[in-house]
Formats: structure tokens, C-alpha cells, sequence
């Protein structure tokens, strides 16, 4: 990801030997822009090697985020209120605390990796490591909120990043499942692998003065996210996190070729992997209809979803007579069920080339779950409600944030967009902070009540969505948009993005 460089001119030399495929050019667009016809074979062998290459990287990099965020879940029934002298509604402030630093910190930092490059994601991994080992050593309230505020400066670009990085490899289309893959499994398999190692590090003697939760920060934090292992991770990340695909080092140059036409190819207007300048009018534009229905359909999800990743051992906790350990243990299966889901739902997204089906299918076992778990005080109906909430949530947030991507453009918007829905989704995140309170358990009815409510409207805002698309696309269709070309110079055809009339929205 560098810094706002154009193609290589070496790179049309490629195309006029053969290696890529002809070269034809679009007059009418862009006369500066050499277009390839690319073969197909070599474009299947290079998504192989950028699924071999990118995908487990990015979703290492994700659960590392997603753990240290949600390791104050299992050390708040280790003991770390009683230990910091914590009462009342003190974590959910602190909670709170740590998704308003992380809201603020995701446009930002997108428009710093778009003009930094992919070092920017490397700087982020090593901070939030460095912050999440801290926190095994605070001594007071006042200290696990400074901790939780660095930590959401540090964390808040790092999905979005990633997802903005991906858009620069891989064609609309394919974003689903890729995006699908390191965000949607990230979560519930980070939530499972907290869960299971959080009750394996309560089973074991002490560190010095490390003990019971203060474990739980220092030894997930130097697994995924601290310490001498991450920082490593970090230094890794410095010199092999991939650049933009005209620089960077892990393609050969006729792989750069393929990969820059591959990504014109999707565009109205191409550009031959240039990016255009970073303007306030284009970051203003990012904040259109379908960014803002995305944004807010995420942050009605992250009301549920979020809110029961944090309380998920407390919520369990209360439906028997469970150790801490048993607990712990017992929110592992509802999250590997819902790494499954995740796959299979941006799979069938991805062949099926809709995305708006998918999420409604995803959201629906939300309600069921929430529909159960306010209906009866069955511990075992209850417990499997859990499966079905958890399962539906895993794969809704990474497909919002894959089909408000899909349908952005040019690359400042899609910069801005991958950081907006994700950003402002965390909203939801706060509100979710509050609504598993100590004064409404065991049966959480209020929670789960609201988490009822919000997921049947996101059904009905998904729907709308999916109806104002078909709508827009048939005007375009019908040449009803022509007029937006009338009058334009070459710069502001190619900045229109996704207002350009040949731009067609993923529906």
C-alpha cells in the first residue's frame, strides 16, 4: 500500500509482449490509461496465490484485535472488579470509554494508511499489543481507563484497514467471500480461543504477581497481541505486509499487470491503478444513502452482537451453577458454530452474487435466538438461543461493511467507506455496553428484548436497501444517469465513482 503512486511504466511493457493479454484503450474515459484484456488462467493462479497469501495473514492480524478487545469479558468474571475496586456500572463505563476512542480513530487512520501505505497496518498491530500487556498491570479504575482508550486509538483502524487493503487486490465480486473469511471467522473463533485459553490460564498457578485475570491480559496479550511474540509479529508485519499491487514485492510484474487491470476492469472509470488525490469533497460524498444504510443496519447489529460477545460468560454464567472455568468453557461451542455459518453464508453470498438474501438469512436466526431467550427460563433453550444469536451475528457485520465496499468508489471513497460503517457501527457497540446490566440478571430480559427489536429492523432496513439497488440500477439501465457526464472535464468523470452511469451497484 504505497503512498499514492501510479503504475510502473514497465508494466504496459508486459502487456505489449504478450505476458498479460492485448492492450486496447478507452478514448472517451481516459486517453493516459492502458487497458489490458487479461487471461484467464493467469488471473486463477493470481487470486490463489492472494487467497494463500493474504487471508491467513489478515485474519492472524484481526483475532489479535478482536481478543484483546474482548479479554475484559472473561477477566470481569476472574475477579477484576473486585481487585480494582470497581462497583455499579464501572466496566461499562470503561467499556464505553473504549469504543468512542475507537470510533474517532477509523477514518483517520484510513486516510493515513491510503497516504502511509501498509506500514500504517504494521504500526497499529504493534500499539494495540504494547496496550493490551499493560493492562495486565494497572492498579486502579482510573488506569484500566486510560488502558481502554489507548487501546481503542489503537485498534480502531485495524478492520478497516484491512478490508480497505483487500479492495485494492481482489474484483467487487470476490470481496465477499475474502472479506467473509478473515472478519467473519475472526470473531467467533477468537471468542472461542479466548474462552478456551482464559479457563486453561485460570487452572494454573500464578505468575509472580500476576494473578487470576491479570493473566487472562498478559498472556493473551503476548499470544496474540503483545509482548515479545507481537511485537516480533509487528516487526514481520513492517517488511511483509503487502503494498499496493503496482509496488509491491510479493508479485512479479506480470502479476502486478493482471492485478491493476483486474481492479480497473470492476470501475466505471479506470485508472490503471493510480489513485487519485485525497479531497474533503470526495471524503464528503463517502457519507451517500448506501454508506449510511450500511452504517446503520451495522451499528443495530453490533447492539446485539458486541453486547453479547462482552457478557457472553457473564450471560452463561447466570444459567447454572457453573465455575468460572465452566463458564468460560461453555462459550466456546456457540462461537465455533458460528465461524461455520460465517463461512458457509459468504460462500453461498459469493456464488449466488447477492448479498442482500444472505444477510437477511444470517439476521433471522438472531431473532429466533433473541425470541427464545425472552420466552422461557430454560437453561438449555436459553443456552441454545446463544448458538443461534451468535451464529447470526458472526457473518451480519462483515457482509454490511462487504456490500457498502462493493458499491463505493473511486479509492478515496472506498478508503473512506471501509472506516465509516465499521466506525460509526460501533455506536452500536456503546449502546451494547449497557444493555446486559447487573440489575437485570439472570434473565437479561431487557437485553435481550432490545437486541430482539433491533435485529427484526435490520430485516426491514436490509429489505430496503436491497429494493432502492434494483431501483437505481434499472434507471442507470434505461440511460436515466447519462446526464451526470454532461459538462464534465476528465477530472471530474473520474472522480464521480459510484455516480458514474456505468457504475452498476452489488446488489
Amino acid at each position: 500500500m504505497n503512498n499514492e503512486k501510479g503504475a510502473p511504466n514497465n508494466l504496459v511493457e508486459l502487456a505489449k509482449t504478450g505476458s498479460v493479454g492485448s492492450i486496447s484503450k478507452e478514448g472517451s474515459r481516459n486517453d493516459d490509461v492502458v487497458h489490458f484484456t487479461i487471461d484467464p488462467e493467469g488471473e486463477r493462479k493470481l487470486v490463489r496465490k492472494l487467497d494463500f497469501m493474504l487471508l491467513p495473514l489478515f485474519t492472524l492480524i484481526y483475532c489479535c484485535n478482536f481478543i484483546d478487545r474482548t479479554a475484559i469479558g472473561n477477566a470481569r468474571i476472574a475477579g477484576l472488579e473486585k481487585d480494582l475496586g470497581m462497583q455499579g456500572l464501572d466496566l461499562n463505563i470503561a467499556l464505553t470509554t473504549f469504543y468512542i476512542a475507537y470510533i474517532v480513530a477509523e477514518v483517520p487512520s484510513n486516510l493515513a494508511l491510503k497516504h502511509f501505505g501498509s506500514i500504517w497496518i504494521a504500526f497499529l498491530v504493534i500499539s494495540f499489543g504494547v496496550i493490551a500487556i499493560g493492562s495486565a498491570f494497572v492498579q486502579s479504575y482510573s488506569g484500566l481507563l486510560v488502558t481502554r482508550v489507548l487501546l481503542g486509538l489503537a485498534e480502531g483502524g485495524t478492520l478497516s484497514g484491512l478490508a480497505y487493503c483487500l479492495t485494492r487486490y481482489y474484483r467487487r465480486r470476490e470481496l465477499v467471500l475474502r472479506i467473509g473469511i478473515f472478519f467473519g471467522l475472526s470473531p467467533p473463533l477468537a471468542g472461542a480461543f479466548g474462552g478456551l485459553l482464559s479457563s486453561g490460564l485460570l487452572s494454573v498457578s500464578d505468575i509472580g504477581g500476576v494473578v487470576r485475570w491479570r493473566k487472562i491480559f498478559l498472556i493473551e496479550g503476548t499470544y496474540k497481541s503483545s509482548g515479545i511474540i507481537t511485537t516480533g509479529f509487528g516487526i514481520f508485519l513492517l517488511f511483509f505486509m503487502p503494498g499496493d499491487p503496482s509496488t509491491t514485492r510479493m508479485l512479479n510484474e506480470e502479476e502486478r499487470a493482471i492485478a491493476i487491470a483486474r481492479i480497473d476492469a470492476d470501475h466505471a472509470v479506470k485508472t490503471g491503478g493510480r489513485k487519485e488525490p485525497t479531497t474533503l469533497k470526495l471524503i464528503w460524498k463517502s457519507f451517500n444513502f448506501n454508506t449510511m444504510l450500511n452504517a446503520t443496519a451495522y451499528m443495530m447489529i453490533n447492539i446485539s452482537f458486541q453486547g453479547l460477545s462482552l457478557f457472553l460468560p457473564t450471560v452463561i454464567n447466570n444459567l447454572g451453577h457453573f465455575t468460572t472455568v465452566e463458564s468460560q468453557l461453555r462459550t466456546v461451542p456457540p462461537y465455533l458454530v458460528g465461524a461455520v455459518w460465517a463461512l458457509v453464508n459468504a460462500y453461498a453470498s459469493y456464488r449466488i452474487k447477492q448479498r442482500c438474501i444472505p444477510i437477511i438469512s444470517s439476521v433471522m436466526l438472531m431473532v429466533i435466538g433473541y425470541a427464545i431467550a425472552i420466552s422461557t427460563k430454560n437453561p438449555h433453550a436459553r443456552y441454545a438461543a446463544c448458538f443461534l444469536s451468535v451464529a447470526g451475528g458472526s457473518p451480519s457485520g462483515p457482509m454490511y461493511l462487504t456490500w457498502g465496499t462493493d458499491n463505493s468508489a473511486p479509492d478515496t471513497m472506498r478508503a473512506v467507506t471501509t472506516a465509516v460503517i465499521p466506525g460509526l457501527g460501533q455506536i452500536g457497540s456503546i449502546i451494547a455496553v449497557w444493555t446486559y446490566l447487573p440489575s437485570d440478571a439472570p434473565d437479561f430480559h431487557k437485553g435481550n428484548s432490545l437486541n430482539l427489536g433491533t435485529s427484526c429492523l435490520v430485516c426491514v432496513i436490509t429489505a430496503l436497501g436491497g429494493l432502492y439497488i434494483q431501483w437505481e440500477n434499472r434507471k442507470r439501465d434505461r440511460g436515466e444517469r447519462d446526464y451526470r457526464l454532461d459538462g464534465k472535464t476528465q477530472k471530474e468523470i473520474d472522480e464521480l465513482g459510484y455516480l458514474h452511469p456505468n457504475f452498476r451497484y452489488q446488489l
